[in-house]
């Protein structure tokens, strides 16, 4: 075919021989629906996670910065790899005896809004 027409011939269609291309509309369809996937903090609510966090201070921090030697820090976190993680704990996926516990009590809501508060947090990495 010449030129870069959006338009192609197909053999022995009834349009004529000529339909449009639906590449393009399937890359959109692909790309909306994984919107869901790479921001849940749409959704998510960063105060009602704020909130939710104070049970987590006791290990992770006030501000998401651990306090127990054993604890991740979560200040700055990827959001959806904390709600991962938060899942795996409370399946029993990823075993943590505390972590465990504690993950068994959050509801898909509580997940979404402590991983969008801890992801919300603003940290500033210093070098010696």
């Amino acid at each position: 075919m010449k030129g870069s027409s959006s338009i192609r011939r197909l053999a022995g269609s009834d349009d004529g021989g000529f339909a449009p291309r639906r590449g393009g509309l399937v890359s959109l369809v692909v790309a909306l629906g994984l919107v869901g996937l790479v921001a849940p903090s749409w959704s998510a609510d960063i105060e009602a996670g704020r909130a939710k966090s104070m049970q987590c201070a006791v290990c992770h921090g006030a501000k998401g910065i651990a306090t127990a030697p054993d604890a991740p820090n979560l200040a700055g976190q990827n959001e959806m790899y904390l709600v991962k993680a938060l899942k795996d704990f409370k399946s029993k996926a990823r075993e943590n005896e505390v972590m465990n516990l504690m993950a068994a009590g959050l509801s898909d809501d509580d997940m979404a809004n402590l991983a969008a508060y801890y992801q919300s947090i603003e940290i500033q990495l210093v070098t010696p």
